[in-house]
């Protein structure tokens, strides 16, 4: 079934849906609870955790100010947008701005469901956790936090493969999606084809793994941007994540194959979305030192990305892949912060907007500085 003809359905599902509230907890200074909710995905058998920080000054959410987080291939909400430095987390960060924010935990990650076949052998099933079943996930959370939040559309905050399956919610439901921002994004790299084998259900993602992300792509002479004692605070609860990783040597987590399937198959060629449908306003935002998304294939999305009404690249010096876990962490919150908030069209009703939504809206690539380039 297509979104299109499946997003009122999911909404009625999301209202009937019998939701376990899994814990609520009241953080320092005054500021908004956090709660998890367990919401039906699809199929419905199988349950997504969603993590909820709602607007820190207790008011209501309202219509342009909810927030969706959509993690990548390899590591789940909890270490990234919700993972707190100093007891502070990105999702906290636009809390304290005045938004309803939410970050989706999809099959096989963090406190979501496994699917059944993680618990066979590898090689027993193709890849599990291909974009297009993520992206039916995705569709129910959407569903759920609109009809609890009480509005109309969401912006969803989409990392790396997390882009893939965001961008092909954005090209089928248009009517639910707010602003888009694609945080070190997966696009097309044109090369030779890889030679691929059958390709395992699952793989494991162990500490050295996650540590190249850090320093696999840092220009001579400069060190991770990540102090040593936060990423062994990091990694254990990292590892705490999969119940099963200290009964492997090395220790590791089990994660599904089918993101880094569809990474493969980006970068030969095939991204699994096509960006001309996207007619949201969208933010490609990437760190300097991002290996997976180099300037060329961030012109290439660019460029690409017709449809939509305003459209930016931003550029933030010295961060790398995972810069929201870095000292540039508050750049990249700031960055997109006043993307989300939208003050870059006229007033609903202008005559201006009436006329930009004819057509396409002047867009600006521009570094961190904000300068034009």
């Amino acid at each position: 079934m297509v979104f299109s003809e499946c997003a009122g359905r999911l909404g009625a599902l999301a209202v009937m849906a019998v939701v376990a509230v899994l814990a609520v907890a009241t953080r320092a200074h005054g500021q908004a609870r956090e709660e998890r909710v367990r919401i039906p995905g699809d199929p419905s058998s199988i349950e997504l955790l969603l993590h909820h920080v709602p607007p820190a000054d207790g008011a209501p959410a309202r219509e342009g100010r909810v927030v969706l987080f959509v993690h990548g291939a390899t590591f789940p909400s909890a270490l990234a947008a919700a993972y707190r430095f100093d007891g502070h987390s990105w999702m906290d960060d636009l809390s304290l701005a005045g938004f309803d924010v939410w970050a989706l935990d999809f099959p096989g990650y963090g406190g979501s469901d496994g699917y059944p076949a993680m618990a066979g052998p590898a090689d027993a099933h193709p890849p599990l956790g291909r974009a297009p079943e993520a992206s039916r996930h995705l569709a129910r959370a959407v569903e759920y936090v609109v009809e609890r939040a009480g509005v109309e559309r969401v912006s969803i905050v989409a990392h790396s493969w997390g882009t893939i399956v965001a961008g092909l919610y954005a090209g089928a439901v248009p009517e639910r999606l707010d602003r888009l921002v694609l945080f070190g994004p997966v696009a097309v790299r044109r090369g030779p084809a890889r030679s691929r084998e059958r390709e395992p259900a699952y793989h494991y993602a162990t500490i050295a793994d996650q540590w190249e992300k850090f320093a696999a792509s840092l220009p001579e002479g400069e060190s991770p941007r990540i102090s040593a004692a936060e990423f062994e605070r990091w990694s254990r609860l990292y590892l705490e994540s999969d119940p099963t990783s200290r009964t492997r040597t090395p220790p590791s987590v089990k994660v599904p194959y089918g993101p880094v399937a569809d990474l493969l198959d980006a970068w030969s060629g095939r991204l699994a979305y096509d960006p001309a449908k996207i007619v949201a306003p969208t933010l490609i935002v990437r760190g300097e030192w991002d290996p997976v998304i180099p300037d060329a294939e961030a012109r290439w999305l660019f460029d690409a990305l017709r449809s939509a009404p305003v459209k930016r690249d931003v550029v933030i010096s010295r961060g790398t892949h995972v810069m929201h876990l870095e000292e540039s962490r508050y750049q990249l919150y700031r960055e997109v912060q006043l993307f989300l908030e939208g003050r870059d069209t006229p007033a609903s009703g202008h005559p201006a907007r009436r006329a930009a939504a004819a057509s396409t809206a002047p867009s600006g690539r521009r570094g961190a500085t904000g300068g034009s380039r």
